[in-house]
């Protein structure tokens, strides 16, 4: 079958600070991960595979509209890393997702999970291509918690309504493949896209009890194993309806781990929040039975930009030709193991620019603000233990020329430079929190007990 033949049904399951090490088959020893481990086995299991952010909502507005968050706005948010409730800051209107582009295509989109693009109205998914949304529009450590008591209540919500207050997250993840089994049964004779983003792992750890007396990794563990029962529930789902042939799977993670609470990046360093290879080098499965070989490693570096431009093309969709984006089309990548189209990799955080990476090298050029000079062989040493910076001039020249060029396109904070093909973030006037605390409400949780938070 040529590749403009094929168009699948779209199944897109990102979870939250999950890290590099922390499934089985990326190496961890203490999460039982048979569902992924089996997408893993019988799919193609990507080791060079990036998130455009460190942190969540840049990454997502990234993976999104294909573009690195500068380009979109989404470098900072008011002076903060991510969006908070009740911000009037969020994904414009105007730019074109993923999601609009193959509702655009005949497909039936659905949105269940984490959004975190901006919780005002016109921010939400339903006005960004999604048919159907039910979920928490941001960060489950966003709504009243020991010592976050002046935070509004955590909404869950349904299209644009709130269906339920500081609800137990313990049964989140359950109700959300409730939302996807349904969803799929209903579209079962049409194309459609589902989209799960995990509220797991992210803090504060809240996982079905069933899961927490199973565990071997305390709390952490609970969850990646709810986040694996849900994957080993949607492929049981498709078997059963005849669809698995015909849906393309793909499970990654929004932003490298924290790497504590019993969380894991190894072999990378860094984590969450940081350019090193643990911040932003996370797990990534394409399955698609009858359509990608099994049992594949992918070594080529790609990234979730690339998810919008190659979606688009497996789809029929059309992208728009009025704006850039960074995505590219990674379809012989993951369906005939060929070679990558992309040739660089920036890493920016905070709209900081401080590395770049090739097919083989990465350079640091600044860390908190200050400049570095660190050189890694990449392809060779993921772990960014042995810094060859003096040892390779030319390699750095050709890197800092590449820096240039996306300073000069996309800006950056560090330098002072302003890009010269960006967009603007979306505005709203008078924003307000989707909900305010009300002392006579009848909440299921009135405060959250878990004091960590991040």
């Amino acid at each position: 079958m040529e590749l403009k033949d094929k168009c699948p049904n779209i199944i897109l399951i990102n979870c939250d600070d999950l890290g590099y090490g922390d499934v089985g088959c990326y190496g961890s020893g203490v999460n039982r991960t048979p569902g992924i481990d089996y997408l893993a086995q019988n799919g193609i299991r990507c080791t060079s595979f990036y998130m455009a952010s460190p942190v969540c909502s840049p990454s997502r507005g990234a993976m999104m509209t294909g573009c690195y968050p500068p380009r979109i706005g989404f470098e900072s948010f008011e002076g903060e890393w991510v969006l908070f409730p009740g911000q009037g800051v969020g994904l414009n209107s105007d730019e074109v997702t993923i999601a609009q582009i193959l509702q655009r295509a005949g497909y039936r989109t659905k949105l269940v999970g984490k959004w975190h693009c901006g919780d005002q109205e016109e921010f939400l998914p339903t006005n960004h291509g999604f048919d159907e949304y039910y979920g928490l529009p941001y960060s489950n450590d966003m709504g009243r918690q020991v010592f976050k008591e002046d935070f509004p209540p955590l909404p869950l919500l349904s299209g644009t309504g709130i269906v339920e207050l500081q609800p137990d997250q313990r049964s989140i993840t359950e109700r959300y493949v409730e939302q996807c089994r349904t969803f799929i049964r209903e579209n079962k004779s049409n194309k459609f896209f589902l989209y799960l983003a995990h509220m797991h792992v992210h803090l504060p750890l809240y996982a079905g009890e069933e899961f927490v007396k199973k565990s071997i990794n305390g709390d952490f563990g609970a969850c990646v194993e709810a986040i694996d029962w849900s994957v080993r529930v949607l492929l049981h789902e498709l078997r059963s309806l005849g669809l698995e042939e015909d849906t393309l799977v793909i499970f990654t993670s929004d932003n490298g781990g924290r790497g504590d609470h019993g969380g894991s990046n190894a072999p990378l360093k860094g984590n969450k929040g940081t350019t090193w290879e643990g911040g932003q080098r996370v797990p990534c499965i394409f399955y698609w039975p009858g359509h990608i070989a099994p049992g594949q490693e992918c070594r080529e570096l790609i990234c979730s930009l690339d998810f919008y431009r190659t979606l688009a093309e497996l789809g029929h969709g059309t992208m728009p030709v009025d704006r850039k984006n960074d995505s590219l089309d990674i379809r012989r990548v993951i369906l005939e193991g060929g070679k990558t189209p992309r040739d660089t990799f920036f890493y920016y955080i905070m709209g900081n620019l401080e590395a770049v990476r090739d097919k083989e090298w990465k350079l640091h050029v600044a860390k908190d603000g200050k400049p570095v000079r660190l050189l890694y062989h990449i392809s060779e040493d993921p772990g960014e233990q042995e810094n060859v910076y003096e040892s390779h001039p030319e390699i750095v020249k050709h890197l800092e020329h590449s820096l240039e060029e996306c300073r000069y396109e996309l800006g950056d904070a560090l330098t002072g430079i302003k890009g010269t093909q960006i967009r603007p973030i979306g505005r709203v006037e008078n924003p307000h929190p989707l909900a305010e605390y009300d002392i006579n409400h009848p909440y299921v949780v009135m405060m959250y007990d878990r004091e960590e938070v991040g």
